[in-house]
């Protein structure tokens, strides 16, 4: 790697928020008021202006406490040469991730491992910068060996192994120029959350159902779980709008017991939710599989992942059938290296991978790992879509491009995380402009 002998001098780290929940933005219901926010991370250099920028979201209060986990690890990052950092990069994970104090409050999940998400992130978006790719990019591009040595297979060589990554790696090579140019020209297929926020009013709920009919959408999500009569007249609404020929998923964001959960889909059957995400508590492997199975004979799978803490726990839902679609979240697994373990299982499983996105940066950072899969790994775009929500790009310096409601394939470096200089003026929190005013309005 050479010119890779740069070294971290420090990282700085950003608390930035964006007062969404001012218009019931990103409601559902398990989270009323969410203010959708990150850490964000930027990576900095001895004798050199480049930089990696990586963030980790969340939703509001309690962003402190992830910048604060980001500066307790930042120890492990400083003085790091980049060359030793990214020639052993599964072993730079496990350090982080098993540092012997800052492992107690997790290990591998919660704030700890938020925090170590926004961190590798950053060290992706850097290495990328530094080959002047986009993520996307730099993955395929790089031989099955070296993307396989990037990931720490402990815990799950159970199921795939190092070999077997690097096999399943090299069977995918047939195609891929032309499954990348179709990347780069028609993009990757979509769906919209954007109508689905429980807090809109059912006038908002409509117009935006049209609205995203006529940008090419054909698979929407709802979110359900609070009021079961107004469940039912939602899902009617919005079926009446989009047609039984289009897609409906449902989403309850954890809000029911195991069998609640059963009952209450049962009474939606009727408008035949193509999914329920989420249905209960996000660390319930039995629950899952026993609402997969309770659901089976009305044809409504079982999707969740967006709160999974780690590939160990993706194993367990994998192995035993307790999820139907996969949804990796970019900063809820401890960044890039985690993620590629989770699609190593899920293609050796046989389980199509949905990315849960729509929070700030997640659209950005998702389509590249789901462009990857499907050059690299699965493929296919079968059972297949990036979610999609029309909040906060504008923040970003490389905005996602949708054409036909698909995701085109980013062409600038990095991945697709930095923000630019007038958003951290604006949104960091507390003295960014915006929070000082509406703090001040609320003395």
């Amino acid at each position: 790697m050479a010119g890779y002998g740069l070294v971290i001098t420090s990282l700085d780290v950003k608390d930035i928020r964006f007062p969404t929940s001012l218009e019931a933005h990103g409601s559902d219901a398990m989270h009323g008021d969410p203010d959708y926010s990150c850490a964000y991370v930027i990576i900095n250099l001895e004798n050199s202006d480049l930089k990696g920028y990586g963030l980790t979201f969340t939703l509001g209060r309690g962003t402190e406490v992830v910048t604060r986990a980001v500066h307790s690890l930042s120890y492990l990052a400083v003085g790091k040469s980049l060359n030793d950092i990214y020639n052993d990069f599964a072993g730079f994970w496990r350090v982080i991730t098993s540092e012997s104090q800052l492992r107690w409050i997790g290990p591998e999940k919660g704030v700890i491992h938020l925090a170590t998400a926004a961190i590798m992130n950053a060290l992706w978006d850097l290495w990328a910068r530094l080959e002047n790719k986009p993520l996307w990019k730099l993955l395929t591009d790089l031989p099955p060996d070296k993307i396989v040595s990037t990931v720490d297979f402990r815990y799950i060589s159970d199921v795939v192994t190092k070999e077997e990554a690097i096999r399943i790696l090299e069977k995918s090579q047939k195609m891929k120029k032309e499954r990348e140019e179709e990347m780069r020209i028609a993009g990757y297929p979509a769906y919209t959350t954007q109508p689905g926020w429980l807090g809109y009013k059912p006038e908002k709920v409509r117009e935006l159902c049209k609205a995203y009919m006529d940008k090419g959408f054909r698979a929407f999500k709802i979110k359900v779980g609070s009021d079961l009569d107004s469940d039912r007249e939602r899902c009617k609404m919005v079926r009446n709008i989009i047609g039984w020929e289009n897609i409906l998923m449902t989403d309850a964001n954890q809000v029911w017991d195991v069998e609640e959960a059963i009952e209450w889909m049962k009474n939606l059957a009727e408008f035949k939710p193509y999914w329920i995400e989420e249905p209960t508590s996000p660390d319930d492997v039995l629950g899952h599989k026993r609402i997969a199975e309770g659901l089976a004979e009305f044809g409504i799978k079982v999707a969740t992942g967006e709160m999974c803490s780690n590939r160990i726990m993706f194993k367990q839902f994998m192995q035993i059938n307790a999820l139907h679609f996969c949804q990796i979240d970019s900063c809820r697994l401890g960044g890039v290296n985690e993620i590629l373990a989770v699609y190593f299982m899920a293609k050796k499983l046989n389980v199509p991978v949905c990315p849960h996105a729509g929070g700030v940066g997640l659209c950005e950072m998702v389509q590249h790992l789901q462009i990857f899969d499907y050059i690299c790994l699965s493929g296919t775009k079968k059972d297949r879509y990036i979610e999609y929500v029309d909040q906060e790009h504008e923040h970003f310096e490389d905005t996602i491009v949708m054409r036909n409601a698909h995701y085109v394939a980013p062409t600038m470096p990095g991945y697709s995380t930095k923000f630019k200089e007038s958003t951290i003026h604006d949104y960091e929190y507390p003295n960014g402009n915006v929070w000082r005013k509406i703090l001040a309005q609320r003395i």
